[in-house]
């Protein structure tokens, strides 16, 4: 289970124009609700608004115990899901138990009433293809799973139980405790973390969400003889705090209404009616008589920020009109001009962002977030004094009723076309507004801008002033005099004011000239991507779509260079051009991303891909500006120098990335070719100038293959116009056979593998590679993994308590079959993980020896409709369809044709596939506090393709 950070979420500028609201032509939506007549558990049925081109049927209910629940009938979902909200968190937790609120949700899952097995819930979810998971944030607890659409009714039977006669088991008390310390641990070198911890030491101490939240080993201690034991005080914060009155339930399935509803009022009805209300905090989040005031943190990646906070009213009370938001957009702009512009000319940042974190209800904190270069970390004077220039700039000249009028249209846009996320993501977002907006307000809250008013933005601007500045700067040349209570960061306090003069050149910005105009529904439709354009030097494919009722289109251009990756240095090369591309239009074209049009390059083992998402209107000019800067633009030293030390700050982290993934990565290094790990590509940089860059980008397109790819809401000779222009542009000659595939080797023969890693926790990953890439033996993993999922989690997780990063999985690598089992660990070694992962194989083999068809068949079927599950965004489905073609998949009917053997799959087929399975081709990725990294492109030089088996 998964518990937040501290802070809310965070909404980055670049992401506003998504989360500001629509102009109040839209409250006249009504959503195509069906009203049931209400049955005795219902109170009151009223329906939400929604964007006019969502066709689902909405219904909103609150039971007679007070239990609001929003239904969602959408009949072209084949997954069901279902999130609760309870509107309590760790700002609940007592004084002299911190994490209480997070290790209740962790006992929570262990077994009920009517389901006492601790992994009854995760058991049936497996069986039926689901998943499930938990948060615990500062005044939420969110509770959330998907499942196949048949299995829901018994997937809410189980899942309601929790809610009304939770068993807490006493049996489990301790292993539950060992996984939150885990947790725990596992969190202590983040650096976020580590900021919020000293952040908390600079906020009102008696401010509930200052106080540690995840619970260790020492917090959730066994209680002193004579007070309530340690299961006595879950139940009693369960009983004070869980009730139906601050529940919120969303159910988001194919099922009707009426039986969802059903559904929902037979097993939810019983919840307590503790006639509870959601906490309130009164308490401020900052004393503003210690103010200004400024502390350094040691950070433990080389990464170098500064955060500039402002105690302000918490927004969420003028959702409507967005006064905060409205500011965030204008300081978090990227664009010419702009704060960020003028600190990246100087040369001091390479990132920004703004926005509200922290929010309580009633207090809040406005936060802009700069990431530096060296030069930036000495000169924060400097920065603060121009930050405090370009918002007495918005205060002069900003505050104007068409720049409020521009946001909201580009937010009425986004409303109008929303894509629907998975179901489980629609659940869960649904839940959590719940418990903040108007039953009516759940879905369009998030876009509302309802009218412009000087006056209330003003309110919010005023709080933004040097006396009322907080800063956090972090960086890992800090020395501290102090040191964080909960997660180790040194850190002091420092002088807060400054007399330093502001950077010239800040400017606001102009009309944005890339907002759509055109966004007539076009009807055209596909049912496969076909081959549009054919030259010697390129293919272009495209198909028409307009199943998600969105004017939009994906556009992917893969720009393939035999040469791009078969040396670290043309590697390190391929990166530093896709990423100075992006960094050398970031201020250009910001305003288009705001207005909706997304642009990424990224450097691949062919090549670089240029991916182009937005609307079908003026994104040919988007294409056009970004073709001319890949060929003319000029790579200057001073974006040669930044867009390299950003690589190489990447480059140097990795070590420090969580564990897990970093086994991961070693594992992929070792079986996929080309690759090259993260220290060669440093090492390579190292010796790289911008003469390099120079040189690479005219032998790149000098010699390029290029295949292509448009999915949307275009016709085809709109496609073939825009690719056109680009095969013009680039003069694509050499052909597709001059391109290396990526190969997966044969995991035969390979020692022990072991990550370069400054982490102090131990890991055991076990690779079991399939004998070849058939469908047969994809379809044969496939199932063994969905089999294997579930109880080893709950055998090394659960009951033997070795960590909390646990986890049974098909994984494979590229079109090579293979299972991962992964045990991270904050104090058991290797060693003994290994053995332990041994006796659970010998276990299964057991279980295998006895595992008939019937027994087989729902996990056969989950994974079948895993491989199934529909698209649920344009971009989804493009990636999914783009993936294919880079599998040389022309027929697009790989993923259908391996469903297929995956529900012939045998148990006879399992059992003769096994024991071959678990000696003959595995890998073990290992890890404890001291040991030696591998050489690890070096012990799998002379490792064979692995073969690709009959079809």
């Amino acid at each position: 289970m998964t518990q937040p950070l501290p802070a809310p979420f965070r909404q980055p500028a670049r992401l506003l124009a998504w989360l500001v609201t629509v102009v109040a032509l839209m409250t006249c939506l009504a959503a195509r609700a069906e009203i049931a007549e209400t049955t005795t558990a219902v109170d009151k049925v009223v329906s939400p608004r929604v964007s006019p081109h969502d066709d689902r049927d909405y219904r909103a209910l609150t039971l007679d115990n007070g239990l609001s629940v929003l239904l969602v009938s959408d009949p072209q979902a084949d997954q069901a899901a279902a999130s609760l909200n309870v509107g309590v968190g760790s700002a609940q937790d007592p004084q002299d138990l911190a994490g209480l609120a997070h290790f209740l949700e962790h006992m929570l899952f262990l077994g009920t009433d009517a389901y006492p097995e601790p992994d009854a819930y995760q058991a049936y979810l497996s069986r039926h293809g689901g998943s499930h998971n938990a948060f615990t944030a500062p005044q939420d607890s969110n509770y959330f799973f998907d499942i196949e659409p048949a299995a829901l009714p018994g997937a809410l039977d189980r899942f309601s139980r929790f809610f009304i006669a939770p068993l807490f088991n006493a049996d489990r008390l301790e292993s539950e405790r060992n996984v939150v310390h885990s947790e725990y641990q596992a969190r202590l070198l983040d650096d976020g973390r580590r900021a919020q911890d000293v952040l908390n030491q600079l906020l009102n101490p008696d401010h509930p969400t200052t106080d540690f939240s995840v619970g260790s080993r020492a917090t959730l201690a066994d209680r002193p003889e004579g007070e309530p034991s340690l299961r006595e005080r879950v139940i009693r914060f369960y009983k004070q705090h869980y009730g139906a009155n601050v529940m919120h339930l969303a159910v988001v399935a194919p099922q009707p209404l009426d039986e969802l509803e059903e559904m929902v009022t037979e097993r939810f009805a019983e919840i307590p009616d503790r006639d509870l209300s959601r906490p309130v905090i009164k308490t401020p989040l900052v004393v503003k008589k210690t103010l200004p005031r400024a502390a350094e943190m040691q950070s433990v990646r080389d990464s170098q920020r500064v955060s500039f906070l402002f105690p302000i009213a918490d927004p969420e009370q003028a959702y409507r009109y967005k006064p905060a938001d409205y500011l965030a957009q204008l300081i978090g702009h990227e664009g010419e001009g702009s704060l960020l512009a003028v600190l990246r000319e100087a040369g001091w940042a390479d990132g920004l962002s703004a926005g509200v974190t922290r929010n309580d209800g009633r207090h809040a904190l406005f936060a802009v977030d700069i990431s530096l270069t060296p030069a930036g970390a000495k000169r924060i004077a400097e920065i603060q004094a121009s930050l405090f220039a370009a918002i007495e700039l918005i205060r002069t000249d900003g505050l104007a009723p068409w720049r409020y009028a521009e946001q909201a249209r580009l937010a009425d846009q986004q409303f109008r076309f929303q894509q629907h996320g998975s179901p489980l993501n629609d659940a869960m977002r649904l839940s959590m507004n719940l418990a903040r907006y108007p039953l009516e307000d759940v879905n369009i809250a998030p876009y509302l801008m309802e009218g412009f008013d000087r006056e209330q933005i003003m309110r919010w601007l005023d709080d933004l002033r040097p006396g009322r500045l907080l800063r956090l700067y972090s960086g890992p040349e800090v020395e501290g005099d102090k040191v964080s209570p909960w997660f180790d960061a040194p850190w002091r306090e420092v002088a807060a004011k400054s007399d330093a003069e502001p950077l010239a050149g800040l400017a606001l910005p102009e009309p944005n000239p890339y907002i759509a105009e055109d966004l007539a529904l076009l009807d055209v439709e596909d049912a496969d991507p076909v081959k549009r354009i054919e030259t010697p030097g390129a293919s272009v494919w495209h198909k028409a779509d307009s199943t998600f009722d969105t004017p939009k289109v994906e556009w992917r251009f893969s720009l393939q260079n035999p040469a791009a990756s078969q040396q670290a240095r043309e590697a390190a090369l391929s990166r530093l051009l896709a990423d100075w591309l992006g960094d050398s239009l970031n201020a250009t074209l910001y305003p288009a991303r705001l207005a909706g049009h997304e642009f990424e390059a990224y450097a691949h083992a062919r090549g670089i891909t240029l991916s182009f998402s937005g609307w079908r209107d003026r994104q040919e000019r988007l294409i056009a500006r970004v073709l001319d800067q890949l060929q003319h633009g000029e790579i200057d030293a001073a974006s040669f120098d930044r867009v390299r030390y950003r690589l190489q700050r990447e480059w140097r982290n990795a070590p420090q990335d969580p564990l897990y993934r970093q086994a991961h990565r070693t594992l992929s290094e070792a079986l996929v070719r080309p690759q090259w790990p993260s220290d060669a590509l440093l090492e390579a940089s190292k010796t790289l100038d911008v003469e390099d860059l120079r040189d690479f980008r005219t032998r790149m397109l000098a010699n390029l293959h290029l295949e292509a790819m448009a999915v949307g809401n275009l016709d085809a000779a709109l496609a073939k116009h825009e690719a056109r222009l680009v095969i013009e542009a680039l003069s694509p000659s050499l052909a597709e056979d001059k391109i290396a595939d990526l190969v997966p080797l044969q995991a035969e023969d390979l020692p022990t593998l072991t990550p370069a890693t400054t982490r102090q926790e131990s890991l055991v990953l076990r690779y079991l590679q399939g004998p070849d890439r058939s469908l047969d033996s994809q379809a044969r993993l496939a199932v063994l993994g969905q089999l294997l999922k579930t109880p080893f989690y709950q055998r090394l997780r659960t009951e033997q308590q070795l960590g909390y990063v646990v986890n049974a999985s098909y994984s494979p690598m590229l079109d090579a079959p293979g299972i991962s089992l992964l045990v991270q660990s904050p104090d058991t070694a290797s060693e003994t993980i290994q053995a332990r992962i041994d006796a659970f194989l010998d276990d299964f083999t057991k279980r295998l020896a006895t595992l008939d068809d019937a027994e087989l068949a729902p996990y056969r079927q989950a994974v079948h409709d895993s491989l199934m599950q529909r698209d649920t965004s344009l971009a989804g489905r493009t990636n999914r369809l783009w993936h294919a073609l880079a599998y040389g998949d022309t027929a697009f009917d790989r993923h259908r044709r391996l469903a297929e053997r995956a529900l012939a799959v045998t148990a006879n087929e399992l059992r003769e596939s096994w024991s071959a399975l678990r000696h003959d081709a595995v890998v073990n990725v290992t890890f404890d506090p001291g040991d030696t990294p591998s050489d690890v492109l070096d012990l799998s030089r002379k490792l064979a393709p692995l073969p690709k088996g009959a079809e």
